[in-house]
């Protein structure tokens, strides 16, 4: 597997990382993803992308968007050039990248869009909706995952950037499903956003959110 190299990017200008997900909870290895994507592309910002009503996740219980949106903005608010963007969050219907990028692209324009991935998502993108539409607006940058072995398809391999970054071996349902059975994840979730979850009594057996 070969991704081109970040070195072949770094001569433009107006380059906006575009990292999407339900968020639920936003943990450290969502920052450590955004924070590599931002200085190895150097991004001038990275937009954390709400999204409202994935349509991969039907039929699975997602936390309300106001507290999810809660726990970002804690968890990132400390962190240069990182932003929310509601631009899935107010718009009805399901949120799919094709029509979020092509919203941000008309919105931000002339900026460069960098669509920040993890290497599983990277993996299944040929059956997403209209993914040829997704490789024209954005260039790829692709987290590793420990279980990136597979290659990636080619029309993936052709536009995208493998960041190098440490993998981290933990994912928002591995927390969520964890937090219900009462284990402690507080390891792997910045302090502001514990603080939420407990407030809120998130991600317990009993709550909605779980």
């Amino acid at each position: 597997m070969s991704c081109g190299e970040v070195d072949r990017l770094l001569d433009k200008v107006n380059r906006i990382g575009v990292f999407g997900g339900t968020f639920d909870p936003i943990h450290k290895g969502h920052l450590a993803i955004a924070r590599a994507a931002r200085e190895q592309a150097e991004l001038d910002k990275v937009l954390f992308v709400i999204a409202a009503n994935p349509p991969h996740k039907n039929g699975v219980a997602v936390t309300p968007a106001q507290e999810r949106v809660a726990m970002t903005a804690v968890a990132i608010a400390d962190e240069p050039g990182f932003e929310i963007s509601r631009v899935e969050l107010d718009r009805p219907g399901p949120s799919y990248t094709a029509d979020t990028l092509a919203r941000l692209r008309d919105a931000l324009a002339p900026a460069e869009l960098f669509f920040i991935v993890g290497y599983d998502s990277a993996l299944d993108m040929p059956r997403w909706r209209h993914p040829q539409t997704v490789l024209r607006l954005a260039t790829l940058l692709v987290a590793p995952r420990p279980d990136n072995s597979s290659p990636l398809p080619p029309m993936i391999r052709e536009k995208c950037v493998l960041l190098h970054m440490e993998e981290y071996p933990v994912s928002s349902s591995a927390i969520r499903e964890r937090m219900a059975r009462g284990e402690d994840m507080s390891g792997w979730l910045p302090p502001a956003v514990q603080e939420i979850i407990d407030a809120k009594g998130l991600y317990r057996a009993d709550s909605k959110g779980a």
